[in-house]
Parts: C-alpha cells; structure tokens; sequence
C-alpha cells in the first residue's frame, strides 16, 4: 500500500507536494479503512483526484509511472535519465528532481526516495521503519554510499555500489545482483504498482479466454450487468502463422516465448480499431487466441462481435474490469492507478465499478485504488470520505499543487460538496476566459434593415 507519496520539480510540480494515504480522524466509511495495528495507524484504499486541464492530474500518474520505470527497466548504459523538471522557472531547471515513497509491503514499512538529474542518480536512500525504530539500510550522497551495519558485514554491498553505474539506481542493480534484502521494494514497484493510462489497453485481458481462470465467470456474469450489450467473452484460436505479424516479430515470439508462457498484444487490421491477441507456447509450439464478444440474440443464440466492432466504452470497461476484480480478491495487494478512470464510461457505470471494489474492502484490506476524474458526479460523500477526495490545481505562476478536502474544517460530513467546488471555492476548477475572448475577437454582425 501507498501510505505517502511525495514529489517535487517534477514537470508542473515545482516546490515539493506531499500526497497521504493516511486517513484523518473522519469516522465517515471507518468499517472500510484498512487498520495497521502494529503501526497504529489507518490507510485508506481510495483516492479521488480532481481538477481542471492541466491542473497536474496526468503529470501525477507520470511520476508514478517514471519511478516505476527507473526501478524496474533502469537506463541504458550510456542513456540519459528521461527526467522532467519544472520548466517555468530558470533555477528549477539546474535543480534535481526528488520522489520519496513511504510503502507498506507486507507487514513493514519502507521509506524509499531518490533525486535524479537527466545524468545521475545524486540522492538514494532506503529506510526500514519499524514500530519502534527506523534503520537505514543504504544511503547514497554525492557519489558515495554508506550501509546498514549488519548487512554490510554479510553482503558485498560496497563491490556493488562500485559497480553501479551513475544513471542508475543501487536498488535496482543490488536487485539484479540478488541481493534479497532490498527485493520487497523492487517487487512492489514491479509487481504490486499497477499503472492504466486512457488510452492503454489492460495487459490480463487472457483472463477472459480460460474458462478455468477463477475470474472468468465473474467476469462473464459482470458484463452484461454492466450495460455493455454483451453475454460473455471468449477466444477465437488462430494459427500462429497466420497472424498478421511481421517476418520479424514472429522470429522474435519464437525465439523469447518460453515454455507454459503467454504474450499479449495488439494488432492493427483493416479495423479501425486493433484486435487483441494472446499467444502462447504449449509442448514447444506456439498457439494464438483473438479476443471476441458474444451478444444475445432474439432468438436465445449469440452473435459473434470482433473487438473493433465494439463502442469504446464497451472495450474501456473490459480494461478495466480485469483490475477491479484483482483489487476486490480477498488477498490482493494490488495498488492500481487509474488516469481519467471516467473517459467513455457512463457516471453510473464508473460509480458501479468503485463501489463494487469499495463493498469488498474492510480493516484487513491491503489493495489501493487511485484514480484521476473529471466527473464531479463522483464527488459524493455517500461514496467517498473528504479525506479520499483529493484536488490537483495550478497556480499563476503553472506550478501544480494538492490538496485533500479534508483540510476543509468547514465541510461537514453530509454537505454537497459539488457545489461548492464548481462553484470555484474549493479551487481545483479551470480559470476560462474562453467565452469572454470570443465576444471580444467576433465580427460586427450587419446591422438588419426592414423592407
């Protein structure tokens, strides 16, 4: 779980902006909140965030999606760090840009946090906080690193802090040189962060081909609940030779396909919209499945529909729906970001989706879901605390900041919120000026004459 996430001069942030899963004092939803009784301390499973065009929202998932990146894929030898610094003011430009994670993994507590320029790696640092102490486990400053005492005793982290090139994390190389010590943190950036932007395609997709998968008949029962038109989904097998893939890809699937393994992909056809594929290898050779749909019929037999031929919201939702039912298992650990969770789906389709994750959340609940919306409908206290409902707004200088309704002391458990946000005094709403340039740039309209 995310307990905080803080990130400064990063694109449109440029002082540091701290955002908290840790919830307030607001008994509002309690039975839901997740209680870390070792810790003494309560974290939420959802997070709204709210605001204008280029208020910051997608600048927010970017972060999270760079960091991840930097831990798990790393930079090219000779690579420069794809880092974005706040360009709106000269001395940002000279400065690092700096992220600190503090993450929940299992049952302990990491404060992990870095400061990158597009050459280097000039801050790392890795803390183990207990309900008693804190122990840093390595440090890194000013092309130096300093180690945790037992460890250092035990492991060659001091060969492999040398070996560590500049534009590169010690974590993720400690990692690659398996030391298990720091593994937890690298595994939950690799496997524990889920990141969906608006126009990717969901990866476990195969989910609804295998009819013994355990999700598959919820997942078939959800869907036509869920306004879509369709009954269920399934595979329909290809020839692997016959996909319409490159000489070249094909090599490359039979070369790096192993074994009981599986690829996803999408193919463009004459369709405007690709299809999806999953392939995979069985006794050595590989097979293909397309994705299809399947729609009822007057007479009680089905159609058979291609993905392309789908509306956009149908195929957002079964992007979708595979990660929610992943957050609602009972043991998922899973922290899902979602950017504009609302882009071609109906208010009350999205409300659905986040109600149906938040009925299975309760104090044992170690899955996180983190949203970024336009749909003020969704701003609801009989859907989500204040402190669960978070705003992201530019200021005159382009500099983002956040803030969570919950430092209102002024909005009261059942007030209507909404009102008061578009009415702009919650900040967070876009400043337009749009109508006013149009009546000042429009031509004289010809004064009319009567016949």
């Amino acid at each position: 779980m995310i307990i905080s996430f803080s990130l400064e001069n990063w694109m449109s942030f440029r002082q540091r902006v701290t955002f908290s899963m840790v919830a307030s004092r607001e008994q509002q939803h309690g039975e839901r909140v997740a209680k870390l009784d070792k810790y003494k301390t309560k974290i939420l499973p959802i997070a709204a965030i709210y605001g204008g065009n280029a208020s910051g929202k997608t600048n927010f998932f970017k972060a999270l999606s760079f960091a991840k990146s930097l831990v798990v894929k790393g930079i090219p030898i000779d690579g420069l760090i794809p880092v974005e610094p706040f360009l709106l003011d000269a001395d940002s430009t000279k400065q690092p840009t700096r992220f600190a994670f503090e993450l929940l993994i299992d049952d302990l507590i990491y404060e992990f946090s870095f400061a990158v320029t597009k050459k280097a790696v000039v801050e790392e640092k890795l803390v183990l906080i207990t309900s008693r102490s804190e122990k840093i486990l390595y440090e890194r400053y000013a092309g130096k690193a300093t180690f945790e005492e037992s460890l250092a005793k035990k492991l060659p982290l001091e060969i492999i802090f040398n070996g560590t090139r500049d534009n590169q994390l010690f974590l993720t190389n400690s990692v690659s040189q398996k030391i298990e010590a720091f593994k937890p943190v690298y595994d939950w950036f690799k496997d524990t962060l889920q990141l969906i932007a608006p126009d990717s395609r969901f990866e476990p997709f195969e989910q609804f081909f295998d009819e013994e998968h355990p999700l598959y008949n919820t997942m078939s029962a959800m869907l036509p609940q869920l306004d879509t038109g369709i009954a269920h989904l399934g595979g329909e097998n290809i020839p692997f030779e016959h996909l319409p893939l490159s000489e070249a890809w094909k090599i490359r699937l039979q070369e790096e396909l192993k074994e009981g393994g599986g690829f996803a992909l999408e193919i463009k056809t004459s369709r405007s919209q690709p299809d999806h594929f999953v392939i995979t290898r069985k006794n050595g050779e590989l097979s293909a499945k397309k994705l299809v749909a399947y729609h009822p019929k007057s007479d009680g037999t089905e159609v058979k529909f291609e993905m392309g031929q789908e509306s956009d919201g149908s195929r957002r939702v079964i992007d979708l729906l595979p990660a929610f039912l992943n957050l609602s298992e009972r043991d998922s650990k899973r922290v899902y970001l979602i950017d504009e969770v609302d882009r071609s789906l109906h208010t009350l389709l999205t409300r659905q989706l986040i109600e149906s994750y938040l009925s299975s959340c309760s104090f044992a609940t170690r899955s996180q879901l983190l949203l970024t919306t336009h749909d003020v409908l969704l701003m609801d206290q009989q859907l989500l605390r204040r402190d669960e409902m978070w705003v992201a707004e530019r200021d005159d200088s382009g500099a983002s900041t956040l803030f969570s309704f919950s430092e209102y002391k002024d909005i009261r458990y059942d007030k209507d919120i909404r009102k008061s946000y578009l009415l702009g005094r919650l900040g967070g709403i876009p400043r337009i000026l749009l109508s006013k340039s149009l009546r000042q740039s429009s031509p004289v309209e010809p004064s009319s004459h009567e016949e």
